[in-house]
């Protein structure tokens, strides 16, 4: 029993927490006010704690991008107040040859009175079918509701000179434009068209040259360096090379100006994290020859979620260009070619960046949350120890002043 006490008693004096005698324990009123101030304090910072270990966390990291195969799909919603429709042109072109010409893939043409309500709206659903058009701006003259008669059937209007297509005849006016076009000629006189005066095709334009028009949809293109832009006029290829018929654009009596509003525009499936620097952007002018150009840099974007889904977006910086044409433009040319900087419209040149960012979604460690908690608890009541200690001092110094009759 003795060699069991004995070992007791050394065991004793390895206590780090030596108990000090009732008698000798004072209790002050800033004591409690310490107490219950730090106890505030302890409960704010677990209930903070707990939060933040509820809370998962982003961790980033950079590397080479290696997908490059990937397709690129561009989301699109901007308004032309002051534009119609049948005057838009929506094309893409990149870096790989490739172009589009007047089309769009799900994309909604929307027309718009000058109060800005809605008329109508159309879609493009195939992106690559130049038969279709955003919207058909008047009916076949044969879709009458009724059977064909023989007459419509041996029907073959003339191409007025224009290249005609694998039939021959040009039986609707869109028919004869899309002959001028492939002849590289500015369809400027729908007038002496007999097509177009049968479908009323100039009653039709006169009546929606005030029209303002939306589009919002999306754009699938290839992962590389491109550009897609808003242009006035019918879009080809003449010579290889990409040109507008900017003549309706620029006869019209009516003043159009590239007035818009880009209210939406993503690289990739939304993520609310991700900030889209264009949407909101407005710009307004008072010239219909001006040239918007945004120069954007396209940087492929991960993000991986603790329950296991994950999302493969992009984001993009933006760098902003506009110039008046209008002491530049030469009115007597029908077509433009925008890499000569003479065609007005909004252009967005994006460029692809070879390098990935991939965010991972991150839960922190029961351990490193009970860590955080005994940091708070002891260091909150240490430093009220120490404030305790300072002012108990401080009272019995400033007592034996009085009591010497030292104080001021």
């Amino acid at each position: 029993m003795a060699k069991h006490g004995s070992l007791l008693s050394r065991l004793q004096h390895l206590d780090a927490y030596a108990k000090t005698l009732d008698d000798f324990r004072v209790k002050t009123y800033y004591g409690a006010a310490l107490t219950i101030i730090s106890a505030f304090i302890i409960l704010y910072l677990l209930l903070s704690e707990f939060a933040d270990y509820r809370t998962p966390e982003m961790r980033t990291e950079l590397i080479v991008d290696k997908g490059r195969k990937a397709k690129l799909t561009i989301n699109v919603n901007i308004t032309f107040p002051k534009i119609p429709c049948y005057l838009l042109s929506v094309d893409v072109l990149d870096a790989a040859g490739e172009v589009h010409n007047d089309l769009a893939h799900e994309v909604h043409k929307t027309r718009l009175d000058t109060s800005g309500a809605i008329i109508g709206v159309e879609m493009v659903k195939e992106l690559g079918d130049s038969t279709k058009s955003f919207e058909k701006l008047v009916p076949n003259k044969n879709t009458t509701g009724t059977n064909e008669t023989d007459a419509d059937k041996t029907y073959c209007g003339k191409c007025y000179g224009g290249e005609p297509p694998e039939s021959g005849c040009c039986n609707t006016c869109d028919d004869v434009k899309e002959a001028y076009v492939k002849k590289g000629w500015s369809f400027n006189n729908p007038e002496g068209v007999e097509q177009c005066i049968n479908e009323g095709w100039i009653e039709k334009i006169q009546k929606q040259s005030k029209e303002g028009c939306n589009l919002a949809g999306s754009v699938r293109v290839k992962k590389v360096a491109g550009n897609f832009h808003f242009a006035p006029g019918k879009s080809f290829e003449r010579n290889h090379v990409h040109v507008h018929d900017i003549q309706p654009f620029l006869s019209d009596d009516i003043k159009h100006e590239f007035t818009h509003i880009i209210h939406h525009m993503s690289y990739g499936p939304f993520v609310e994290s991700v900030v889209n620097p264009l949407d909101g952007t407005s710009k307004i002018v008072d010239s219909g020859n001006f040239q918007f150009q945004y120069f954007l840099k396209v940087v492929a974007t991960q993000f991986h979620y603790l329950n296991g889904d994950s999302v493969y977006t992009n984001q993009f910086s933006v760098t902003e260009y506009e110039r008046n044409l209008s002491q530049k433009q030469d009115n007597s040319k029908a077509y433009m070619h925008n890499k000569h900087g003479g065609l007005p419209g909004v252009f967005f040149y994006y460029d692809i960046s070879p390098m990935l960012i991939i965010n991972r979604e991150h839960q922190k460690s029961f351990t490193h949350f009970m860590t955080g908690i005994c940091a708070i608890v002891g260091g909150i009541f240490t430093v009220a120890g120490i404030l305790d200690g300072f002012i108990y001092s401080a009272e019995k110094t400033l007592k034996k002043k009085i009591e010497l009759g030292k104080h001021l």
